[in-house]
């Protein structure tokens, strides 16, 4: 490959680009407003893959000439459509959602740590203080509840 070709190599892959882009795009937005809000909730585990994946599809249906428009549009559909499913069964069914979200855990408990399940979570005492201070908290003694919640945050409940 020469320099050149490395910069720009024809006008129709840039069309193809901006054409087919554009499309996947507003194909990718119509998708995740039929599928409702909680594809686009705070993240957990799952959540996570699926954005991950959808991300990655559409990025393969803008760079790889090999995918069709309507190849990339059915796997973004697929995607979506298995998150639709396994909300909707999360929703039913806890041992379901047990199967495919963590459970919430508890960090502390009236002022004191709880350093095993701080461990098992790997939240350092550092990330827990400052959850601590970003709700109006100073120091470990002035937390009631502190949990690590689903989706990744901590949750703090202060001592009243």
């Amino acid at each position: 490959m020469n320099w050149q070709e490395m910069f720009y190599q024809n006008p129709q892959g840039i069309v193809r680009t901006l054409i087919v882009g554009a499309l996947a795009y507003i194909a990718l937005v119509l998708f995740l407003r039929i599928s409702g809000k909680r594809t686009l909730a705070k993240l957990n585990a799952f959540d996570l893959v699926v954005t991950v994946a959808l991300g990655s599809t559409l990025s393969a249906i803008l760079l790889q000439e090999s995918i069709a428009l309507a190849e990339g549009l059915t796997a973004l559909g697929l995607l979506i459509t298995a998150q639709f499913l396994v909300t909707f069964f999360s929703v039913r069914s806890s041992r379901f959602a047990s199967l495919v979200r963590s459970e919430p855990a508890l960090l502390a408990k009236d002022g004191h740590a709880l350093e095993n399940a701080m461990r098992r979570a790997r939240i350092t005492q550092d990330e827990a203080l400052s959850a601590i201070r970003a709700n109006g908290g100073n120091d470990m003694s002035d937390v009631d509840m502190l949990v690590l919640e689903s989706d990744g945050t901590i949750s703090v409940r202060l001592r009243g």
